[in-house]
């Protein structure tokens, strides 16, 4: 199927590893102009020469929203426009740090909304009129399944606070042609998962082969996915192929096991 990306300019947030990096090189080759965003201009630029294709490394930190101003329009200036937007920066769920509300830290908690909700809230203000003035537009946040889960209330709060975002985006800008969408990965592989497969077998002092069985155990299909597995549900919503789906929360996860969504 061609998803008719050929051409379309493209802003990746958190695009210098992980499920963004992933998303920055599905779309690249699919024809789409990739801008990579992130704090750390070094990793950056090693993710661009990785990608390679049209690419552009714009260092930026989505908690300064006149940085992501800048960011937004060097690629403008550069692409001649902005039609996609992929929010993906953002510090991953960590499953070894406790969860009890006794151990809860304010700050964490104003560390997750700074950069997840409203980083991507900075980043979905700045492109808009950009879109809308094309008349097209996607917006694709990457959020998590801690949204239909307890066990860690900081996690639950920042990706319910995404999808509450997104439906609200999808509402404004529909009428400008432009859609927004929310994916929740679970847990994913990336470069961090070697560093949590060993923390969570040394909090339970396990084998690294059992940790890793454990974390995956919680999908229906037994394992965790890869960030090119859920860069794949990404690069279709934010193809014109995805025309039908706007407001929605799209999991991709690999399956929950026993609750029914619906």
């Amino acid at each position: 199927m061609d998803l008719r990306l050929g051409g379309k300019k493209a802003i990746v947030t958190g695009g210098s590893r992980g499920i963004g990096f992933a998303v920055a090189q599905a779309l690249t080759a699919e024809g789409a102009d990739v801008a990579i965003v992130a704090r750390d201009a070094r990793a950056l630029a090693e993710a661009r020469a990785r990608i390679g294709g049209h690419t552009l490394s714009v260092p930026a930190d989505v908690t300064d929203d006149e940085a992501v101003r800048a960011a937004v329009a060097r690629t403008v200036d550069e692409f001649g426009g902005v039609d996609i937007l992929v929010n993906s920066a953002a510090q991953p769920a960590d499953p070894t740090k406790p969860t009890t509300l006794a151990a809860l830290e304010d700050d964490d908690l104003r560390t997750e909304i700074e950069t997840k909700v409203l980083g991507y809230l900075r980043f979905a203000r700045a492109v808009a009129p950009h879109m809308a003035e094309r008349g097209w537009g996607r917006i694709v946040n990457v959020s998590g399944l801690n949204a239909r889960r307890t066990g860690s209330p900081f996690g639950s709060i920042r990706t319910v606070s995404v999808a509450a975002l997104t439906k609200n985006l999808a509402d404004e800008l529909g009428p400008h042609g432009i859609n927004v969408t929310v994916v929740h990965p679970g847990l994913t592989v990336t470069e961090r998962t070697p560093a949590m497969v060993e923390g969570v077998a040394r909090a339970r002092g396990i084998t690294a082969a059992e940790a890793e069985a454990l974390l995956g155990c919680g999908s229906t299909i037994g394992r965790m996915l890869t960030a090119a597995k859920v860069a794949d549900v990404v690069t279709f919503l934010a193809s014109p192929r995805s025309a039908a789906i706007t407001g929605d929360a799209i999991p991709a996860g690999g399956g929950t096991p026993g609750p029914i969504f619906y």
